[in-house]
């Protein structure tokens, strides 16, 4: 048996520690003949320190006392065996990772012996050697404390003047493998917290502060990476460009979590240093000159992966002067940034030995330097806050206008912009409204404040003494933006010019809050208007006007209601004509569901969908690609997207009310007396009939139908209706019972579109739709997502009769059966269709919520 292969306890005997160390201490070269010897006395070394470490105390005095740590350094000296470095550094990992006596720690620490092992010329080009380096490194960062990193770093007056720990470390942080990048991410973590104020202030000076400007370029790098794969998605969408996107921004994400996390450690200037680099590097140069509808070089990304970046770094890296400073931005007009964008680059930001030899080609390009230009932003007047006719603060201006402000930007998209645009500013303004590190009167000036804020500020006001009457306080002028600047976004603005060179001279920000508060609610109302936006984005329009909505009773006016009740009546119209369609049956469950998830989506804290999904291809709607004629799934599927735009118009016309929502839309119950007296006649229970089920076959029409070549059946042909159900049956009679028969086929009703054949008047043509939409089934929805949509064509039945009365007999019990199954839907949801009378006699908003 290899000693490897025993317990430590039985390794005590068979290999004692005086022998693994003098045999060791022997050892003037390492070679071929011995290298194995030298793997195994260190691999026993490191179990036996680290049992008596546990157990007993006199081994590790012992292995003090002959210097193992000298002798470790010693043998790495002497070896060039790539398998002795290897193990020498998992036996170190080993043993620090383990070591749990403080007293050991101190030891391993001292002499310099570790720092000689981090600053040792490894031959890297094996990956397994970095890897075992790497986590080396990592080891030992796990032990950090106040006591034991000052054994670690050489001090000079006082002052931090060596680290080798933390300086080879950052050296791989931007290496090509994520598990390199992400054991470095804990290491310089593990630094940070440990808040030695010498490290600190070593760490955030030069050179090594160009470690944070380093961080901002490699994501910058990767903000340019994802907006390719975005691209690409476009071009070619599928689930492996998907799974791209979700990786790409699983990494975006880790990485500005790690920005969040360096910021918690409370070093002093690392929270400037990030902001000031994510402003200069990325969000001036890059993000704000990229609210364009396309990018027009390859430096440039697209509007949509621009708007999902700004909205992560808001929503992760939660500096106050960050958020207030991009919020400020958005009063700056598009060519401003566009200028930033389009400035040539030159130079580049020096690694400062952060960068190893293998690394060096790869970082060089991503250590670009922006070269420092002075920006004036200058926009054109918007009214005064005196003039407040609406088409003096409607946007009138393209969103490709350049002299737009950025803000105005994300509204014309709203307003015009296409689905993903749309969706983009619309997680925009929310994760404005979510940020709470943002200023509340700079989001007042953005006009996205909700007045149940302003109110209770300007009570608190009152309450000191600082307001003038209550009148004041719930004036609908009244605002901290109302004679000028206000106070916090004038400090963003003077900031902006003096710490980063933007000017940014801006007349629009002394106007009233109440123009820009039209502005967005005009501009949300207008997205309800739209036909060519899908019902998804919709509702995330309608959580946003949700928030804004209840506290903002005199800029949501008569003529915002009016567009919402046209909108309602065209939709409601639409609606009507799916009752005759071929999915009446379904229509009361789709509305029922539809309107709950509604009701939680816009009554949620947060909107239903994350910003990342502006990033992924629209897919296209089924109706949009097979013609509802041509497929009663497809028909399916527009009507289940109709009600849901009609549920969201309806709920926001009841809340423009102040009214709560209710749990469930106002939906009659079913009728107790049956409309069909043919199914009363043919003794169908409420369960409907199935296969197997006997009735009477009075009015059942005799027929023939082949469902396979050369093999007809005879069969007696029913339509028959249960309050907002309907079947087509086929029934075979029983012998020895008269006029009763047993159900062998059934199809639904609704969607059957009758006809009598053109050339033969004795056959009835009938189309056959599923019992159930796949999209409303979770175990059929991935299966339907994956069929060729134009193979979705429904089934056809040729019913040939005995003569042309009796075909056209069934033809009329069809749609006399269709008839009252379609009467009972409409009974049923006209509540729901009454809502304009509602509206009509209440007055608009109420001030309570």
């Amino acid at each position: 048996m290899l000693a490897s292969q025993l317990p430590v306890g039985k390794k005590l005997g068979f290999f004692p520690k005086e022998h693994l160390t003098y045999q060791l201490m022997k050892i003037q070269v390492v070679n071929e003949v011995n290298k194995d010897f030298v793997v195994e006395a260190l691999r026993s070394i490191a179990e036996l320190i680290t049992y008596g470490d546990q157990h007993d105390s006199a081994f590790f005095e012992f292995f003090m006392e002959k210097q193992v740590m000298g002798e470790f350094v010693r043998i790495l000296k002497i070896s060039r065996s790539v398998t002795v470095s290897l193990q020498l550094l998992q036996t170190m990992s080993i043993m620090i990772q383990n070591l749990k006596n403080e007293h050991a720690i101190y030891y391993m620490f001292s002499n310099e012996h570790i720092n000689y092992l981090i600053t040792y010329t490894f031959n890297f080009r094996n990956e397994e050697l970095l890897s075992y380096y790497i986590s080396f490194l990592r080891a030992i960062s796990g032990k950090l404390n106040k006591n034991t990193i000052s054994l670690l770093v050489k001090t000079q007056n006082d002052e931090v003047v060596s680290f080798p720990l933390y300086v080879e470390a950052i050296r791989y942080a931007f290496h090509e493998e994520n598990m390199i990048r992400t054991a470095i991410r804990a290491l310089t973590l593990n630094v940070y917290h440990v808040g030695d104020e010498s490290v600190n202030r070593y760490v955030t000076t030069t050179p090594h502060a160009a470690y944070f400007s380093n961080l901002v370029t490699f994501f910058r790098k990767q903000c340019i990476n994802l907006n390719r794969l975005v691209s690409d998605a476009s071009k070619n969408p599928g689930s492996e460009s998907t799974s791209s996107i979700l990786v790409a921004v699983d990494e975006i994400e880790d990485n500005l979590y790690y920005f969040s996390d360096v910021i918690s450690a409370g070093i002093p200037d690392v929270g400037r240093l990030i902001t000031d680099n994510i402003l200069q590097y990325l969000i001036f140069p890059l993000l704000l000159p990229s609210l364009r509808i396309e990018a027009v070089n390859e430096t440039q990304i697209n509007a949509g992966t621009s708007m999902y970046l700004l909205c992560c770094i808001l929503r992760i890296v939660k500096i106050k002067d960050l958020a207030n400073t991009v919020a400020a931005s958005l009063f700056c007009p598009l060519e401003a940034f566009i200028k930033i964008s389009e400035s040539k680059l030159n130079g580049y930001i020096s690694g400062h030995g952060f960068t190893h030899e293998t690394e060096r080609s790869d970082s060089d390009n991503l250590d670009a330097k922006l070269e420092s230009r002075s920006l004036e932003a200058t926009i054109s007047n918007l009214p005064s806050s005196s003039q407040s006719h609406e088409e003096d603060v409607t946007l009138q201006h393209s969103s490709s206008s350049s002299s737009l402000a950025l803000r105005e930007v994300l509204l014309s998209y709203v307003n015009n912009g296409d689905d993903m645009l749309v969706l983009g500013s619309l997680s925009v303004i929310a994760t404005l409204l979510q940020t709470k590190e943002l200023d509340e009167s700079v989001l007042d000036a953005l006009g996205i404040l909700p007045q149940r804020k302003q109110h209770k500020k300007l009570l608190l006001q009152s309450l000191v003494g600082e307001g003038s009457d209550e009148e004041q306080l719930f004036s609908p002028e009244s605002s901290s933006i109302r004679d000028g600047f206000n106070s916090e976004l004038d400090r963003y603005l003077q900031k902006l010019k003096e710490q980063y060179g933007v000017l940014c001279s801006c007349p629009e920000v002394a106007a009233s809050p109440r123009v820009h508060r039209f502005q967005v609610l005009d501009a949300l109302v207008n997205l309800f208007c739209r036909s060519n936006i899908s019902a998804e984005t919709l509702w995330d329009g309608g959580w946003a006007l949700r928030q804004l909505l209840p506290y903002n009773e005199t800029e949501f006016n008569s003529h915002h209601l009016e567009l919402l009740k046209d909108s309602y009546r065209n939709c409601t119209s639409t609606l009507l004509l799916e009752v005759k369609g071929f999915w009446p049956d379904l229509l009361i469950t789709v509305l029922c569901d539809e309107w709950r998830k509604c009701k939680r989506a816009i009554e949620a804290s947060s909107p239903r969908r994350e910003p990342k999904y502006v990033l992924f291809p629209l897919q296209k709607s089924y109706f949009e690609e097979v013609s509802p004629g041509d497929s009663s799934i497809v028909a399916g599927e527009r009507m289940c997207e109709l009600v849901k735009v009609f549920v969201l118009l309806h709920q926001l016309q009841i809340f423009s009310l102040g009214r709560a929502l209710p749990d469930q839309p106002p939906i009659l119950p079913p009728s107790d007396v049956p409309q069909s007296i043919r199914a009363k006649a043919t003794g169908l229970d409420v369960l409907g009939p199935k296969p197997g089920t006997e009735l009477t076959l009075d009015d059942a029409v005799p027929c023939r139908i082949s469902f396979e070549r050369g093999k007809e059946r005879h069969f007696h042909f029913l339509a028959v209706s249960l309050g907002t159900s309907g079947w087509i049956l086929l029934a075979e009679e029983l012998p020895l019972k008269q006029n009763y028969g047993v159900v062998r086929v059934t199809a639904p009703l609704a969607g059957s579109k009758p006809r009598i054949d053109d050339k033969h008047a004795r056959w009835l043509q009938l189309r056959i739709r599923p019992s159930t939409l796949p999209l409303l089934d979770p175990d059929q929805t991935a299966t339907y997502s994956q069929v060729n949509k134009k193979a979705l064509v429904d089934g056809r039945w040729t019913l040939a009769f005995s003569n042309e009365y009796t075909c056209k007999s069934a033809l009329s019990m069809i749609l006399e059966e269709t008839n009252l199954q379609s009467n009972e839907v409409e009974r049923r949801i006209r509540p729901l269709l009454d809502l304009e009378r509602d509206v009509n006699s209440s007055s608009p908003i109420s001030t309570t919520s």
